[in-house]
Parts: structure tokens; C-alpha cells; sequence
């Protein structure tokens, strides 16, 4: 227990204010431009920002801004960096060109979650191997003590079904591994990163929904066998994750929260409102430096997951990983958020010119005469658009027929930019274009902003030229089609 004592208070020797970062993905049909977006991280004032598509239009947009960015080696990836000659060239393309032009690149995260069997179908070994090479390439050129390499871990890396915190470890088939980071992380003084989903975790064990807040609410707790108190899923996970590093060797690294937030739709509970209350309490206690029981009096920095919504994204987990954003994809806020974790009730800054689509919509005609032609124009336009806010518990899963059918029209017109030469709105005679918004409730159907820049990945191009999505797996449409024939 004092050797305890001695670590915190050497953890807590120059404390300095918990910092509030930003998550930044781009796997959007229609997204902001680079500049658009850095300025609106600029109003709120986030000093810290992880982008997971780090393209040059998007580096050079934080040159001279003194945002510190954390960019990302994706899984996929992590194969062309096997020998001492391929981190170098990875850091002199990725890093050492954009510091020299003044972008502030404070971490380098070495694979997104490898380890985690729960978001991948297998892991990715080599994620420790190329976190050596690419610290080693980083203190070569002299960027080391700015620049650090970390490898970002979902909390699934714990053995499943530990109920106290001091119960949790590494799980067996990745132990050695995690030892062995947690050392390359030790010898340069870069942190840990563990990525949380508290809505996921409440929901997976059982538990109370109200464990997933911050605010004192909910009836469910844990007395850890130390006697420390948890009353939330926010210290659970995080002295889950402190134990287990301190059984692996490592008590004193820095850990920080890479990624967390919660959803607006697509899952039981996510919703604007509860998006709302879970900041309320999350971001006072990241500025208060409160920590947790079992590391209290040190500040966590913690990244938000994530600015905008993403409707290209992977849906393992659920819809609501499209849904994530604090932000619509047209830089509108959702709800009020203070992000300089005063608690305030205020809504963050809104981006500033935006372009929109004319004010129109397309909807379902209400033919019903023939339903084979309709389903299959509505599993055309879903493969297309993104429709999971008609899933249940989604925002528009309350929609009757005729307005499942309109939603999904109106997505694809969307996407593809309302456009009258392609037809986008005829659906094989099945649709109308209307001024009016047929909005319902909760649901809403949007339109959306001019595509602002030229998005290649993905994407097929149009006989003018104008490229549009591909067509998604049909394995996404599987539980649209069940609310489709829940209907006929």
C-alpha cells in the first residue's frame, strides 16, 4: 500500500489539466473539407486531434495550427513495415515531411485495435514488432522525445467475465505480446492507449444502463476487494485496464483514453438526448483531474469519438457505429456540448460555410400494386444509402410503409447528389420529388452538403465524370429486409 502511495504521488508530481482530444474519421459519402473541419476545431478550442485518414489535403490543413494530431498505421498496412528500411520510409512519408512543415504529430498509433477479435476477424502479430521499428525510425532522425509510437487496444484484450477490476489480466493468447509493448512503451515514455465503448460494456455484461454514466444515478456498483468503489463504466474499464498492466510489469505508464463517446442511433438507448448527459459528466471529470479510485488525482486525457457521423462505416459491432458523431455530417451540432469541460449548457461552434443541396426530398409514390418491384427498390436504394436509422431502437424505426420505403429513396437521391440525368429519383416509376420536408419526429430525413472534395476510395465514376459509392455488401441489408417484410 505505500509502495502505492509513493507511485501516485510520483504520477502526480506535475500534474497538469486532463486534456480533451478529438476523434476525426472520413468515411463519409458527402464530408467536410479539411480546412472547414480545422476550423471548427479551432473554434471549440480542442488542442488534440486523431485522424484515422491522414492524406496530405488533410495534413497540411493543421500546418501552423499547434493541434496536436495522433495519425494511424491501419492494420492492413502494417505488413509493408517489416524491416528497419520500411519504418524509415514510412516516417520520413508520414512524419518527418509534415513536421518540417509544421503539422504538430504527437503520437503515431501502430495499428487500429490489432488485438482485438471482437471489431476484427483475426489479429494482427506483427502490430509489436513495427511499434519497435517505428519508435526506433522516430528517435533516429531526433523526433523521438517529440513524437510517440503507441498501439491503441479495445478493453477486449482483458480475459472476459472479470467482475472487479483488481480480477483483470491480459488475455493468454496476447499476454507476451502486451509485455513486450508495454516495455517498448516504457523505454521511450509513451503512453498506453485503451479505447472504450460504455454503452457496449453496460449492455454485454448485463449491467444497469445508468453504470454507463457519470453522474451518480445508477443503483448498480462494484467494492473491489482493495475496497476501492465503482460506480460508473468509465473507472471500471480504466483501472480494469491499469491492473492488468501493472500484473504485465508496467504500474506507472501514462494511460490514456483513446477513443469513447456515445452513440446518437442505431442501438438500444442511443439517442440524442442520452449523447448529451453522457458529455455532461465525462468532460468536467477529464478537466477536474479527478482520475479514478485506483489512480485518483491524475489527469486522463481522453479523445471523443468522434466529430462527425460516418455512413460508410463498418457495422460489426451495430449500426450505431455510423452514429458516433457530435456533429452531422453538415457540421451542424446534434445537442449541447461544452468542450472545454466546464459542464456548461451551450452548444459547441457550428461550421462555418457550408453549402447545401436545394431543399427537396424524394419519396415514396405509394404504389403498392406491385411489392416485388418495391422491395427490390428499396434494397437497392439501402445498398446505396445509408439506412440503418431504420433498424430497431434507430431513430426511424417508428416509420409506417410508405415512409421506410421514402427514407431510403430519399438517401440514395442524397448520395447521389439529386441528380435528374441519372434518374436518381424515379425508382422504376416508384418516386416523387417534393419541396416539402417529410421528416417525422425523431427521424430525419436530411439533405445533404455539395460533395466538397474528390473522393476516390470507394467509388465509381459517373458518365460526367462525378464519382458516386459502390454498391455495399448485401449482408448490410439483412436487417432492413426483416423491417421490410415486417411490413407486408
Amino acid at each position: 500500500m505505500a509502495l502505492r502511495f509513493i507511485t501516485l504521488l510520483l504520477i502526480s508530481a506535475n500534474v497538469v489539466d486532463g486534456i480533451i482530444g478529438m476523434n476525426w474519421g472520413r468515411m463519409s459519402y458527402q464530408r467536410l473539407i479539411p480546412s472547414t473541419v480545422v476550423d471548427l476545431f479551432l473554434q471549440n478550442g480542442i488542442s488534440e486531434v486523431k485522424v484515422f485518414s491522414a492524406s496530405e489535403n488533410v495534413m497540411k490543413a493543421f500546418s501552423g495550427t499547434g493541434i496536436g494530431l495522433t495519425i494511424s498505421i491501419p492494420n492492413e498496412s502494417l505488413k509493408d513495415i517489416m524491416s528497419t528500411n520500411d519504418a524509415r520510409s514510412w516516417v520520413q512519408r508520414k512524419v518527418t515531411r509534415f513536421l518540417e512543415d509544421k503539422v504538430d504529430i504527437k503520437y503515431v498509433n501502430v495499428g487500429a485495435e490489432p488485438f482485438s477479435p471482437s471489431f476484427w476477424n483475426q489479429t494482427f502479430d506483427g502490430a509489436v514488432d513495427v511499434l519497435r521499428l517505428i519508435q526506433d525510425a522516430l528517435n533516429e532522425v531526433g523526433y523521438g522525445s517529440k513524437t510517440k509510437a503507441t498501439i491503441p487496444h479495445l478493453t477486449d484484450v482483458l480475459k472476459p467475465n472479470h467482475t472487479k477490476p483488481s480480477q483483470a489480466d491480459f488475455r493468454d493468447d496476447i499476454k507476451d505480446k502486451m509485455i513486450k509493448s508495454l516495455q517498448i512503451l516504457k523505454e521511450n515514455n509513451s503512453p498506453v492507449t485503451v479505447d472504450m465503448i460504455p454503452i457496449y460494456f453496460v449492455k454485454e455484461n448485463n449491467v444497469d444502463t445508468e453504470f454507463a454514466f457519470m453522474d451518480g444515478n445508477s443503483t448498480y456498483f462494484v467494492v473491489d476487494d482493495n475496497g476501492l468503489n465503482y460506480t460508473n463504466a468509465f473507472d471500471f474499464m480504466y483501472d480494469s485496464f491499469l491492473w492488468a498492466m501493472k500484473k504485465a510489469g508496467a504500474p506507472d505508464l501514462k494511460l490514456l483514453v483513446g477513443q469513447i463517446g456515445w452513440p446518437t442511433d442505431g442501438y438500444p438507448d442511443a439517442n440524442i438526448a442520452n449523447a448529451q448527459r453522457f458529455y455532461k459528466s465525462l468532460l468536467p471529470k477529464v478537466t477536474s483531474n479527478r482520475g479514478t479510485p485506483f489512480r485518483p488525482g491524475v489527469p486522463i486525457d481522453t479523445y471523443i469519438h468522434s466529430l462527425c457521423d460516418e455512413n460508410k462505416m463498418k457495422t460489426k459491432f451495430g449500426a450505431f457505429q455510423r452514429h458516433w458523431g457530435i456533429y452531422r455530417n453538415d457540421g451542424e451540432p446534434k445537442f449541447k456540448i461544452d468542450l472545454s469541460g466546464q459542464g456548461r449548457d451551450i452548444y459547441p461552434a457550428t461550421a462555418k460555410g457550408v453549402t447545401y443541396m436545394p431543399k427537396r426530398w424524394c419519396i415514396f409514390n405509394g404504389d403498392k400494386s406491385n411489392l416485388t418491384k418495391v422491395k427490390y427498390e428499396f434494397e437497392s436504394a439501402c445498398q446505396v444509402g445509408d439506412c440503418t436509422s431504420l433498424e430497431p431502437g434507430g431513430s426511424c424505426s417508428h416509420l409506417d410503409f410508405n415512409q421506410n420505403v421514402s427514407y431510403a429513396f430519399n438517401r440514395k437521391f442524397q448520395i447521389q447528389a439529386q441528380s435528374e440525368d441519372d434518374n436518381a429519383c424515379k425508382f422504376d416509376g416508384l418516386a416523387k420529388v417534393v419541396p416539402e420536408n417529410p421528416s417525422n419526429g425523431s427521424c430525419i430525413f436530411p439533405v445533404d452538403i455539395l460533395q466538397a472534395e474528390d473522393i476516390v476510395e470507394g467509388y465509381f465514376t459517373r458518365r460526367n465524370g462525378e464519382r458516386l459509392p459502390r454498391v455495399s455488401k448485401l449482408a448490410m441489408l439483412l436487417p432492413l429486409l426483416i423491417i421490410f417484410t415486417a411490413f407486408i
